[in-house]
């Protein structure tokens, strides 16, 4: 007699139950929030680096140093336990699992701001990552059961639209009220919000049997026994496409969270402009813009690789491609109402990339690894962009610093935090700010030479994507 597994406990069909009905409103239900906790990730991911500059100066911290408290002390844990997570939501209850993530990061980003030191902010910042780890694969399996194939890229979209949503709330509330009450009432602010959105998600979101909007061959194969980690990793690391995905994005990441890390700081430094007004430029410009690049990935691949699956890397190869020109273009501007046009026009391709190359991942693969190939692919572009991006750009920036502040002395030293100490003469403010200003100007420029190299790998993955989607990945 068959026997149910503790692991097959909340799946439908493996059980031989009847397939569940889900409405499309219902279904449009679940990608709203799915989409929320995505914003709601964003959001707390994201306020720490419009409060950097602030941070920057209570501690005494360098450009580097930043570059740790927002990449690689948040990446550390989120990179090592997303892939384990992943795994258990394969055969466990992937809505547990999310609402879990959601309360334990929005409990994390309250704690920063009671952080008394730069190590104890450092902890908090690995406490987020913990949570962060456990939502966004099992989010997207959870898209891949309740959307078929061809409208997954669009799906992916909806829900990745939560980055520039809540790259733009972050931004906007850590601005305005970092200016208000300063920036540790404002990292509280943001972490009760997400104890809802766990409990909401709990209530209402329905655990969908495995393979549910599948073909009828594809969803068969859920019945079957789910492939270890190992297995999934051994298939994906040895196939073209899916290194060529994962390099192209993980190199743009490294750009992107680079700059990200400190394009709030450069307004501040650079244009001496309030943390508001940064907030609102930061958040509005681009995060409106990155929006409507996201949404057009999504959209427009779904509909123009009809006749050619190709295109879910041409497009994203373009993308990237015209981003790096632009962003370098705002950061030469003398005028920090002239940066912020011009910053808008890179968000319009930069995520072009994103819905369209993880919609591959979940064509292509088993119904029951789809969490792990989405984590596998985030280990990569997490390591190259959260844990290496901010430092990489961090460590150039004060190397740059020091070197344009070399005629006034050691850097480090009459500079602490990147500014002259209280009392000291307007001539050591003075070459602290531009060396300070400049140093993260040039870094981030720099930075927006990596984005020709993405575009290559998501070339070279169109000499393998039409195959791999139409047969998909055996294990």
């Amino acid at each position: 007699m068959a026997t149910t597994s503790i692991s097959d406990a909340a799946d439908p069909i493996a059980q031989g139950v009847a397939s569940p009905s889900y409405s499309a409103a219902y279904r449009g239900w679940v990608l709203l929030l799915i989409f929320a906790t995505m914003a709601c990730n964003y959001i707390d991911r994201s306020i720490v680096k419009v409060l950097a500059q602030p941070i920057k100066l209570e501690f005494h911290l360098s450009d580097l140093q930043l570059g740790l408290m927002t990449g690689l002390a948040f990446a550390m844990l989120y990179i090592f336990l997303g892939v384990p997570i992943a795994s258990l939501s394969e055969r466990r209850s992937r809505v547990n699992i999310i609402t879990a993530a959601v309360a334990v990061w929005s409990v994390m980003t309250a704690l920063c701001g009671l952080a008394g030191s730069f190590t104890q902010l450092l902890l908090c910042r690995l406490g987020v990552g913990v949570g962060e780890s456990g939502a966004a694969p099992p989010s997207q399996s959870l898209i891949s059961d309740y959307f078929p194939p061809h409208q997954r890229a669009s799906a992916i979209s909806i829900h990745s639209l939560g980055i520039a949503t809540g790259g733009l709330l972050g931004a906007v509330i850590g601005g305005v009220a970092g200016q208000a009450w300063g920036w540790r009432v404002a990292l509280m602010v943001v972490g009760v919000p997400g104890l809802m959105l766990a409990v909401l998600f709990k209530l209402t979101v329905k655990e969908p049997p495995r393979g549910w909007s599948d073909p009828a061959r594809t969803a068969r194969a859920a019945d079957g026994p789910t492939p270890s980690m190992w297995q999934a990793a051994r298939r994906l690391f040895t196939n073209a496409t899916f290194l060529n995905l994962a390099a192209g994005a993980g190199i743009a990441n490294f750009a992107i969270q680079g700059i990200g890390a400190f394009d709030a700081s450069y307004f501040v430094r650079r244009f001496d402009i309030s943390l508001a007004q940064v907030g609102l430029v930061v958040g509005t410009v681009g995060g409106l813009s990155t929006a409507v690049g996201m949404l057009t990935g999504g959209f427009t691949t779904d509909w123009i690789a009809r006749n050619d699956r190709r295109w879910y890397v041409w497009l994203p190869a373009a993308g990237v491609a015209i981003t790096g020109p632009l962003y370098a273009i705002a950061f030469l501007q003398q005028t920090w109402i002239a940066s912020a046009v011009v910053l808008a026009l890179p968000g319009l391709f930069l995520y072009l990339f994103h819905a369209p190359a993880q919609a591959v991942l979940h064509n292509m693969s088993h119904p029951r690894m789809r969490a792990t190939a989405i984590s596998l692919y985030m280990v990569v572009t997490a390591t190259l962009g959260l844990a290496l991006g901010p430092v990489g750009v961090g460590f150039a920036a004060d190397q740059i610093a020091a070197r344009r502040f070399a005629g006034a002395g050691a850097f480090t030293a009459m500079c602490p935090g990147g500014a002259a100490p209280k009392g000291a003469g307007a001539v050591l403010h003075a070459a602290c700010h531009d060396a300070s200003a400049q140093g993260v100007q040039y870094a981030m420029i720099g930075a927006c030479a990596l984005f020709a190299w993405s575009a290559l790998h998501f070339l070279l993955a169109g000499r393998t994507v039409r195959r791999d989607m139409e047969h998909g990945l055996r294990i």
